[in-house]
This record gives structure tokens, C-alpha cells and sequence, in this order.
């Protein structure tokens, strides 16, 4: 009886495991996909336009539990660390959200960080299908250097790492 309950075990986590990685569609070693996103309500910029810069890329929810543990460490923990967008270049997508939903959710948190909608899903879709927080880390020539799924602090310790790595 324990054996068949280990075996379950392990093919349940082996079965997650793979969803996971099915899910992810840009991962480190690729290039970042290319779009364009609203900076401000009708003013639009390029993921093209931070080439030479590092650029973090986070997908998020209102309503998703572990994106509302991870964001005031992002905020707190990247943003307010590199505020001026000169070193790295935070882009917060709210997956589903339009700006009014964003904006609000910004300013009842009170993060510094901007955030941006993604309403139809359109940014998202390019780097994953499904599961958030989602962490893209691309590096001065617009490759992805690290990705993340979820959010523990282990992870999160590693994502700083990694963004110092690239500053260097």
C-alpha cells in the first residue's frame, strides 16, 4: 500500500512537472520575444526599445494569491533597488487587467513600480499559457538569462542574483 501511494506520488509530481515546463514558451537561452505594450493609456512602447538594458519581465494577477506575495518584494526588492529605469527596466503586466484595474491595484498597494494591462492576454501568450507569477529576466541584448513560475523566497533570492549577475 505505501509503495502504490509513493508511485501516485511521484507520478503526480513528475506529471505537474512537465505541465510546467509544456507551459513556459520562451525559456532562458531564448530570445525575448518581440511586442509592443501601452507605457501610459494610448502611448506605446517596444520591448525593442530596452535593448542595452537589463529588463525584468513579471506577469501577475489581482486575484492570484502568490503574485500578491511576490509583488511587494519585487517592488520593494527590485524596483525601489534600481528606481530610475537606468540599470534595469521593470515591466509589471497585469494579465487580464486593463489600465483601470492596474492603476487601482497600484495605488491600494502602494507600489512605486508601474504597472501595465495585458487585458487580452496578447504579451502573455507569447512567454507562457498558463500559471502565474511569472518571471522573465532578459539581459543588455535581449536574451532570456532567467525564468521563474510561482513565487517562494528561495526563487526570489536567486531572481536578485541573477539581475546583480547581469549588471556585472
Amino acid at each position: 500500500m505505501t509503495r502504490h501511494l509513493l508511485l501516485l506520488i511521484l507520478l503526480f509530481l513528475a506529471t505537474a512537472t512537465r505541465g510546467q515546463d509544456e507551459a513556459t514558451l520562451a525559456a532562458p537561452g531564448s530570445q525575448v520575444p518581440d511586442f509592443t505594450f501601452e507605457v501610459a493609456p494610448g502611448q506605446r512602447a517596444s520591448i525593442t526599445d530596452y535593448r542595452g538594458k537589463v529588463v525584468l519581465i513579471t506577469f501577475f494577477a489581482t486575484w492570484c494569491g502568490p503574485c500578491r506575495q511576490e509583488l511587494p518584494h519585487v517592488n520593494k526588492e527590485i524596483y525601489l533597488q534600481y528606481p530610475d529605469g537606468q540599470k534595469v527596466v521593470l515591466l509589471t503586466f497585469g494579465r487580464e487587467h486593463d489600465w483601470d484595474t492596474v492603476l487601482k491595484f497600484r495605488k491600494e498597494q502602494k507600489f512605486a513600480m508601474p504597472l501595465y494591462p495585458d487585458p487580452e492576454r496578447k504579451i502573455f501568450s507569447l512567454f507562457a499559457t498558463q500559471n502565474i507569477p511569472r518571471n522573465f529576466l532578459v539581459d543588455r541584448s535581449g536574451k532570456i538569462i532567467y525564468a521563474s513560475t510561482g513565487f517562494n523566497k528561495t526563487e526570489f533570492e536567486k531572481l536578485q542574483k541573477e539581475i546583480s549577475r547581469a549588471l556585472q
